[in-house]
């Protein structure tokens, strides 16, 4: 369940000290520094996700520091992993610094003193990972803290949007489904940083998992390719195509399953969509590489429980 704070004041200082403590609460124990004189206004939402802890802050500008006196005040050992949405920062942790923009990703540690700036109005969600549960060491932890990720490189690609959506839908996931999840962002994270160290990110316990990951972002691209199979999907990641049916075993599916389903999903939105009603039915189902209507149909309404054309006319839409 999401705990949720606001605070509203004509000059910072007046709701500092609400905001500090409600952050104290939800967070870690920070020293918060707001603009003289300011108005300021900010939210900060907290879930608690099997192993992990999502929280977010979307505020004015300001600055937070973790001081050796707050680390002395608890027993907190996290590693955060800050996603940055919007608005700008500056991160630092010993010898290194990081500027952020929207869409980056930087990791700090608790345990050590650390400061984050923002300079304008900004959201900022945070993974707080246990450290215990990362397989780096603390010397290789110091090596990847106050840095920026970015999703456009290595496997940031895979990973970063993994993490953002899980951020982004965490209230709504059911509780059952929380800790495979939170075990999956681990593994993730722990793979993500053995690449950055420079170490074989294929040997570490989410491996595995990215390569899935790269294989359905490679599958939802070419989904239109009516020759995608999994015999070029293997070849294109340099796997037989055993193991690659291997992957898809933890997903409790096949490849060619994954790719029917992705196909009738695609079939499903662009029906939905009111420049649909002067596409035919078959001409949708054949740029989804469905060749047989008589096949399209009865396959369609077993997924959905209604059949195309019902589909496409449907009261909302």
């Amino acid at each position: 369940m999401s705990i949720v704070f606001s605070v509203r004041s004509d000059s910072g200082s007046e709701g500092l000290e609400h905001w500090q403590e409600e952050v104290f609460r939800t967070f870690v124990p920070l020293r918060i520094t707001l603009p003289k004189g300011e108005p300021f206004s900010g939210t900060i939402s907290s879930d608690e996700f099997g192993c992990l802890q999502v929280t977010t802050v979307d505020c004015d500008r300001g600055r937070v520091d973790r001081t050796p006196r707050l680390i002395a005040r608890d027993n907190d050992e996290y590693m955060c992993v800050g996603l940055q949405r919007s608005g700008h920062a500056r991160v630092a942790q010993d010898a290194s610094g990081a500027e952020l923009d929207p869409g980056d990703v930087t990791l700090y540690d608790t345990t050590r003193p650390n400061s984050l700036l923002f300079p304008q109005r900004f959201r900022m969600q945070v993974l707080l990972v246990p450290r215990p549960l990362l397989p780096q060491s603390e010397g290789e932890l110091r090596r990847v803290t106050a840095t920026t990720l970015s999703p456009g490189e290595g496997l940031g690609k895979v990973v970063l949007p993994f993490l953002q959506s899980l951020v982004d839908h965490a209230p709504d996931i059911e509780p059952a489904a929380r800790e495979q999840l939170a075990a999956n962002a681990v593994d993730l994270t722990g793979t993500l940083l053995a690449e950055r160290l420079g170490r074989d990110a294929q040997d570490t316990p989410g491996g595995s998992l990215v390569l899935l990951l790269r294989v359905e972002a490679f599958i939802d691209r070419h989904l239109a390719d009516p020759d995608l199979s999994p015999t070029s999907i293997a070849r294109e990641h340099r796997i037989s195509v055993r193991y690659l049916h291997k992957l898809f075993e933890g997903e409790s599916t096949t490849v060619a399953r994954w790719m029917w389903q992705r196909r009738l999903d695609e079939c499903r939105s662009e029906l939905s969509r009111r420049s649909a009603a002067a596409t035919t039915v078959a001409s949708v189902a054949h740029r989804w590489c469905f060749t047989n209507a008589a096949h399209f149909s009865p396959a369609f309404r077993t997924a959905y429980g209604t059949s195309p054309r019902e589909w496409r006319a449907g009261p909302d839409r």
